[in-house]
């Protein structure tokens, strides 16, 4: 089945790509990697602020790094042309808005990898970090950027 089929069935629409607010472009290809740039969690179209283990539950948390998962796909939909054209996800750095006590980093990145495997099939399973960090942009709650494979 394809990547596309796969958010069709699970009624997830790609959104738009969001403009970098930044000093850096959204992707970078080199060679058949492709890096995408972190992306912050939002909640209606601004960004979802709070710490982990503070104003908000791992279960808020993991739900804001699956809506991030959706807006990385954007952004790797608009870098290579075809989702289908993905071989592997490579790779997941996540950066969890966290509270000195809290330790469920990892809990919270599952949100986005479940979805990823979920979508990309066998080429979903990625290798992963997760970090707790006194803040992310903006003050949102969660932050994840991507590496992946395109086929030749």
């Amino acid at each position: 089945m394809s990547v596309y089929e796969n958010l069709k069935k699970r009624g997830i629409t790609i959104p738009a790509v969001t403009a970098p607010a930044a000093a850096f472009v959204p992707h970078v290809q080199t060679g058949n990697l492709i890096f995408i740039s972190g992306h912050i969690a939002k909640k209606e179209g601004k960004p979802w602020v709070g710490q982990l283990g503070k104003e908000l539950t791992t279960e808020q948390g993991k739900e804001a790094a699956r809506g991030i998962a959706v807006d990385l796909i954007a952004t790797l939909n608009s870098a290579v042309g075809d989702l289908d054209k993905i071989s592997r996800i490579v790779k997941l750095m996540v950066l969890v808005n966290s509270a000195p006590t809290f330790t469920e980093q990892h809990l919270v990145a599952n949100g986005a990898s479940e979805l990823l495997g979920e979508l990309f099939g066998a080429a979903g399973p990625h290798t992963r970090s997760s970090f707790g960090v006194a803040q992310v942009p903006f003050g949102s709650c969660v932050e994840i950027d991507l590496v992946a494979e395109v086929k030749a």
